[in-house]
């Protein structure tokens, strides 16, 4: 049998991820968000994205700690916290957007392809072009995993010069005074950031190879805060950079502005188009791995259940990320498909905090190796709903209609998991903060309720006298149904609970079988 290849930290997580954070957004479009931004403009930008990102990535590798993350990262994280209905609706949006990301890092690859060989630009060339490169990214991704891992340590070498001959340029184009504002060409920064906020987006695409991963548990939180962390440091950087050495005009409207400052403008050719193909090669081996995770769990079809190889590459999976990307290519705008890519992300993002938060704050069992506060995961949550009110209302609207809908659906088919969710303990605490809040207030006639004691026996024992209890609790009341059970055990079980099948009763009825030596006995100790 052929034993499975598994990859590492540095292979596995990091490697995709801080090629995909450093892609077509930071060589594409960070040049002309700092020329219309301005210094102060763009690290608020980069900040916010930043919080999003840092926030989450510390979400998934609390998760990642406690228990073994395997196909499917961030779909199988939340789908093992928040269920199967909303992690299924929160893993196909994430497949979706990933499958978007494909064609938003071949859109900016064909535009500086098309640029470089001073060919036109327009959206048919763009299209023509990003479906050719599409085919061969695909094949290479159809071929090996391995294969396709492999190619992504020479583009780091060639992202890495490629920014080196930037920071090293000699020329004349820095501004009179450094670009602190930007220019006020009256460019909302809300649609500035949704241009911006797929960058921070890359770490995506080392979380997902979690089934393809030696040690998961260690892998992803290193991989993945290393990577974040990196980015951070990188895009401040250039900010700062291009606000003090360019001209806000040159960057706001060159389009080849990189070529002309970089010292070797070769380097920043290679840097940009490895930066593109990798951030696509990225997405396209994260997205059909979420897509296979949720056939498993039969969630979708199980065509895209089945793998190929020892490693079961998920290839039916992947001609469906192939058809989406295709689509986002035939659209062509690259500042367009940044901000469908932007309301999937951030939306995933929401409730991955908040999956992170349910877990630490209710789960009993909860006990990661990395464990910050829920108040972190907590922000981050926030800060989601907060990012996608301002930027863009209406996408909102419409993809929480969507995300809704598929919720509903898949709602109905009554999934669950064999393991459980949060759920159940998120019910636990509510009851048991209830009960306590009840100890603790006063009853009147105005708050009072009926709360009974049932000495019901079997289910069918007494029907009349359950009735009874349903018929004075009503809707606002509750009743305790006790089974006595006599026995001569030397020691006693003396709670267990269980809930009675359907029958004459509208509701099901839970039973607390009580153990005592004596029927009126254990009626003294209930009572």
């Amino acid at each position: 049998m052929v034993k499975a290849k598994k990859f590492g930290t540095f292979g596995g997580v990091f490697t995709p991820s801080i090629l995909t954070i450093l892609g077509v957004i930071m060589y594409m479009r960070l040049p002309m968000i700092v020329g219309e931004a301005g210094l102060f403009g763009t690290i608020g930008i980069v900040l916010v994205a930043h919080l999003i990102s840092i926030t989450t990535g510390i979400s998934v590798s609390s998760i990642a700690t406690d228990k073994k993350v395997k196909e499917g990262g961030t779909y199988y994280i939340i789908s093992r916290s928040l269920g199967l209905p909303i992690g299924g609706t929160l893993g196909l949006a994430l497949f979706v957007g990933l499958s978007f990301s494909v064609s938003l890092y071949l859109i900016g690859f064909a535009e500086s392809f098309l640029e470089f060989l001073n060919l036109p630009t327009d959206t048919d060339s763009i299209r023509i072009t990003g479906t050719i490169v599409l085919i061969a990214v695909t094949i290479l991704t159809f071929i090996s995993t391995s294969l396709a891992i492999k190619t992504q340590y020479l583009i780091m070498v060639a992202i890495f010069l490629s920014l080196l001959s930037v920071l090293l340029g000699r020329h004349e184009m820095a501004p009179v005074t450094p670009n602190l504002f930007g220019r006020g060409s009256g460019l909302p920064l809300m649609v500035l950031f949704g241009i911006f906020f797929p960058a921070v987006t890359g770490f995506e695409a080392g979380v997902s190879m979690s089934g393809d991963l030696k040690n998961p548990k260690k892998s992803i939180p290193l991989g993945t805060i290393s990577a974040i962390s990196i980015g951070l440091v990188v895009y401040i950087g250039l900010a700062i950079f291009f606000s003090y050495r360019v001209d806000s005009a040159m960057l706001a409207d060159d389009p080849k502005v990189l070529f002309k400052i970089a010292l070797v403008p070769q380097l920043v050719i290679a840097g940009i188009w490895g930066a593109t193909l990798s951030s696509a090669l990225g997405s396209i081996l994260a997205a059909p791995r979420i897509l296979q995770s949720t056939a498993i769990d039969k969630i979708t079809s199980r065509v895209f259940a089945h793998g190929t190889g020892a490693s079961r590459e998920p290839r039916n999976a992947l001609m469906l990320t192939f058809v989406i990307a295709e689509s986002g290519i035939l659209i062509g705008e690259l500042n367009v498909i940044a901000r469908i890519v932007s309301i999937f992300f951030i939306t995933t993002y929401g409730f991955l905090n908040l999956s992170a938060a349910f877990e630490s704050l209710t789960s009993a069992d909860f006990r990661p190796s990395f464990r910050p506060s829920p108040w972190i995961s907590i922000i981050g949550s926030l800060a989601c709903i907060i990012v996608m009110i301002k930027l863009d209302i209406l996408a909102m609207i419409g993809a929480v209609a969507i995300l809704g809908s598929l919720f509903l659906f898949l709602k109905q088919r009554q999934l669950v998991l064999e393991t459980g969710d949060t759920w159940s303990s998120v019910w636990a605490s509510l009851v048991r903060t209830g009960l306590r809040r009840l100890n603790k207030s006063s009853i009147n006639t105005r708050n009072w309720r009926p709360n009974i004691i049932l000495f019901s026996g079997q289910d069918s024992a007494r029907p009349h006298l359950v009735d009874l209890a349903n018929s004075i609790t009503g809707k606002l009341g509750m009743y305790s149904a006790f089974e006595m059970i006599e026995s001569k055990e030397a020691r006693l079980v003396r709670d267990k609970s269980y809930l009675t099948g359907p029958g004459k009763q509208k509701d099901e009825l839970l039973i607390h079988q009580h153990k005592c030596r004596e029927v009126f006995e254990g009626i003294n100790e209930i009572s």
